[in-house]
């Protein structure tokens, strides 16, 4: 039986749609697993109502909410309605965590340093501690500000490509070294590249015929493949380069690692990351 004077946690996450996601499986093993009261709740506010936003921002500044996560379409909504941000959320210009601080309201993101955590966990020791790391980053929208973000700070030589590349001109040119690759819609060979991940929304279900790569593209041998879309659970991206015998993975790993750090900023306690896994996988 729990002590009756233990802090009841009441998170949640802000998004629109959110009828897939597994972040209150996530947070409600992890506040069982310390050992804490509390509940995750979903609260879905459409993109065009600002009204709602604020609404539920009220019930964090009056303590009511401890925490929220934030995810599409309101990763920028939410600036204009924050005391301050961290320096991670200025360079990346996002937010998907909120919390209460000296009486004001916090925008963090642990989307980046939840990315490079579980790369890290992915991609073997050694070659992650290889010189001259290069990545190719796929898309430029809001996911793969955060990647980039956080491969130029662990060191890797990035480059962009999407399929407007103005846009991946645009991601570029917010961090020194970043260079861009124009994607040929009918052939694509990579070389050199240790590493590319896969930021756009493609083969995301229900679209899970759907590749970021154009058809016919050749992945070279030994380039480790990281797929940010999780739902499905192996992607046509991930079978693909495992049929190639590439190492492969989806981004499942990055969103417990950026719940737990979220997880983290509000209760103050650790949640084993094994029993994280256990919840979304059973």
């Amino acid at each position: 039986m729990q002590p009756s004077n233990l802090p009841t946690f009441k998170l949640g996450l802000i998004g629109y749609p959110l009828g897939h996601s597994l972040s209150p499986k996530i947070h409600t093993a992890a506040l069982k697993a310390c050992g804490l009261q509390g509940d995750y709740s979903l609260f879905p506010i459409a993109p065009d109502d600002k009204k709602g936003l604020k609404d539920l921002l009220a019930h964090v500044r009056s303590g009511e909410i401890h925490g929220l996560n934030v995810t599409i379409p309101h990763k920028q909504n939410v600036i204009e309605l924050i005391d301050e941000l961290t320096p991670t959320a200025q360079a990346i210009g996002a937010v998907n965590t909120i919390y209460l601080k000296s009486n004001k309201l916090i925008g963090d993101n642990t989307d980046a340093t939840g990315f490079l955590s579980d790369l890290k966990r992915f991609v073997e020791r050694e070659t992650s501690r290889q010189r001259n790391k290069s990545v190719l980053v796929l898309g430029a929208g809001g996911s793969a500000k955060a990647v980039v973000y956080a491969l130029v700070n662990d060191g890797w030589n990035v480059a962009i490509a999407a399929r407007r590349l103005e846009q991946a001109e645009e991601l570029a040119s917010q961090f020194e070294g970043v260079t861009t690759i124009e994607l040929d819609l009918q052939t694509f060979k990579l070389s050199n590249v240790q590493l590319t991940v896969n930021t756009t929304p493609l083969g995301m279900t229900p679209n899970i015929d759907s590749s970021p790569l154009p058809k016919g593209s050749i992945l070279s041998q030994g380039t480790i493949i990281y797929d940010l879309v999780y739902n499905p659970r192996e992607t046509k991206f991930v079978r693909e380069a495992k049929q190639q015998g590439l190492q492969a993975t989806t981004g499942l790993g990055m969103l417990i690692e950026q719940a737990a750090l979220a997880f983290e900023i509000w209760t103050k306690h650790t949640p084993p990351r094994d029993v994280l896994w256990s919840a979304v996988e059973n």
